[in-house]
C-alpha cells in the first residue's frame, strides 16, 4: 500500500460562507477524489479563531493555553464543515473528527480521508499536520495556505523578500526560528516546532497556495508544482 499524504489547509482558505467557499470546497472534493492514496487533512482556524481569540483578549483573558483552546475549538468546527462537505460529495471520509494524531493515523488505514483540527494547547495546526504525517508514516506533508511560497523574509514587512522554490529543512528553520510556541492566533509560514519535528523525522514538506487547485493537484500527485519544496538534507 502506498504511503499516505498529509495536507494542512490554512483556515484562511475557507473564507466566508457563501458561493465562493462552496466553489472552493467543490473543487477540493473533485481534486481529492482523483488522488490515489489516503490523505489526512488538518484544517486551521482562520478568521473564526483569530476573532474569537481577539475577543477573549479584550475581555481580559491572557492565559496562552486558554487562548489556544479557543483556537482549537474553531479549527474543529472548520474541520467538521470540511468533512461534512466531502462526505456529501460521496468521498470516503472518516465519520469522526479525531482529537489526536494517533486516532487520525488509524483512521487512514480504513478510510481514504480523515479530517481533523487542532489537538491541544501549544500545537498549531501546522505542527499537528506534521505530527500526523510522522505518525502515519506519510510520504510528505503539504502546507496549503494563502501564501504561494516560503519567502526569504516576511513579505508583509519586507518588499525585497524573495520566493524560494527549493530549500532544505535546515534552511527553513533558519527562516522560521527556534522551536518555541508563539502567541495564540499568530501566523507564520510554518510553525517552527513543527519544522523541528520534520527535521528530527526526515519528513519532506511542501508549501503552496491552496487557492490554486492545479498547484495542489500537482503537489498531491507528485508532479512539479508552483510553490516551495522543502527537502531533507
Amino acid at each position: 500500500m502506498a504511503a499516505p499524504l498529509v495536507l494542512a489547509l490554512g483556515g484562511s482558505l475557507l473564507g466566508s460562507a457563501g458561493s465562493e467557499r462552496d466553489a472552493w470546497l467543490t473543487a477540493l472534493a473533485e481534486l481529492l477524489e482523483a488522488v490515489e492514496v489516503s490523505i489526512g487533512i488538518v484544517v486551521g482556524g482562520g478568521v473564526a479563531a483569530r476573532e474569537a481569540i481577539d475577543q477573549a483578549k479584550r475581555d481580559g483573558e491572557n492565559d496562552l493555553a486558554a487562548l489556544d483552546e479557543i483556537g482549537i475549538t474553531a479549527t474543529r468546527m472548520n474541520a467538521a464543515m470540511v468533512a461534512q462537505f466531502l462526505q456529501n460529495a460521496g468521498l470516503d471520509v472518516c465519520a469522526e473528527i479525531p482529537h489526536d494524531v494517533e486516532s487520525s493515523a488509524r483512521g487512514l488505514v480504513e478510510h481514504s480521508l480523515v479530517v481533523m483540527g487542532g489537538t491541544r494547547p501549544g500545537h498549531t495546526t501546522d505542527n499537528v499536520a506534521i505530527c500526523l504525517a510522522i505518525e502515519a508514516k506519510a510520504a510528505r506533508c503539504l502546507i496549503a495556505t494563502n501564501v504561494g511560497h516560503v519567502y526569504s523574509s516576511d513579505p508583509r514587512v519586507d518588499s525585497g523578500a524573495l520566493p524560494i522554490e527549493y530549500m532544505t529543512l535546515s534552511e527553513l528553520q533558519d527562516i522560521v526560528g527556534p522551536p518555541v510556541h508563539g502567541q495564540a492566533g499568530g501566523s507564520a509560514v510554518i510553525d517552527p516546532i513543527g519544522v523541528q519535528a520534520a527535521i528530527d523525522n526526515n519528513l519532506p514538506l511542501s508549501v503552496l497556495d491552496g487557492r490554486e487547485m492545479e498547484r495542489m493537484a500537482n503537489a498531491l500527485g507528485g508532479k512539479p508544482f508552483i510553490g516551495t519544496s522543502i527537502e531533507v538534507e
